[in-house]
């Protein structure tokens, strides 16, 4: 019994070094291609400041969350004051990439159970990084995340750090994607290709321009290059 409770610890530490490559592989290929991002993403809104940003996709399994808290990581170690948010209270993972509880998170705040500072906590992996989960899964997460409470809760976290990254929902799922790229600075739309059907990528985008989102631009996850080049997996499995 004890042989195959190490083996999950060892396997579930293993899983999160994997979604984690900008921490556990800084100098890989990979590693590199998420710095990119963050460039690209720095240059993207050259005439405002980048205080709110959400991460999206059209459907389930395209790899948005990995992305998230790796791109959260790396705007941390460039010395940005970060929170990431679990936007996602139906199918929430962030819990499990940083390894924490989530008795308590967004979905307390939102109903004003709890103060945003009761469940706001530091990554230990990184400086500058502060993570909130999902919390308790809500019966209304659509109506929670469109409350004003919710705008003020936005208002007060980009008062307190340079960046918030919100984990949401894929687009074609539920509604709350859409009301939360209503909300924030911009939106980074992750596609899983060769998975991604044409056809619910531009249904997607097309929600997404309808909600007024702006969209920064898209990720393509598992992107095969040339024979030339290397394969290029972004981030692997997960959401």
């Amino acid at each position: 019994m004890a042989l195959k409770t190490k083996n999950r610890k060892k396997n579930q530490l293993e899983q999160r070094a994997r979604k984690l490559v900008v921490h556990a592989s800084p100098k890989s290929h990979v590693s590199e291609q998420f710095r990119t991002v963050r460039t690209n993403i720095n240059f993207s809104v050259p005439d405002k400041d980048l205080k709110t940003l959400l991460f999206t996709s059209s459907q389930p399994g395209e790899g948005k969350s990995t992305a998230s808290a790796n791109l959260a990581i790396l705007f941390a170690q460039d010395g940005n004051r970060v929170l990431l948010v679990d936007g996602d209270m139906r199918k929430p993972t962030v819990h499990y990439t940083f390894h924490m509880t989530n008795t308590l998170g967004l979905s307390n705040v939102l109903t004003r159970q709890e103060n945003p500072g009761e469940v706001i906590r530091e990554a230990e992996i990184t400086p500058n990084l502060h993570v909130m989960t999902s919390g308790p899964i809500p019966p209304n997460p659509a109506e929670l995340l469109g409350s004003q409470t919710m705008d003020q809760f936005i208002e007060d976290m980009t008062a307190r750090y340079d960046m918030v990254i919100f984990d949401a929902p894929p687009v074609l799922s539920v509604t709350d994607a859409q009301i939360l790229a209503n909300r924030v600075d911009g939106t980074i739309f992750v596609i899983n290709t060769g998975e991604t059907e044409k056809e619910s990528a531009e249904k997607a985008k097309e929600l997404l321009g309808s909600s007024k989102a702006r969209v920064l631009g898209a990720i393509m996850n598992n992107f095969k290059l040339g024979k030339d080049h290397h394969y290029y997996h972004y981030y692997g499995e997960g959401e």
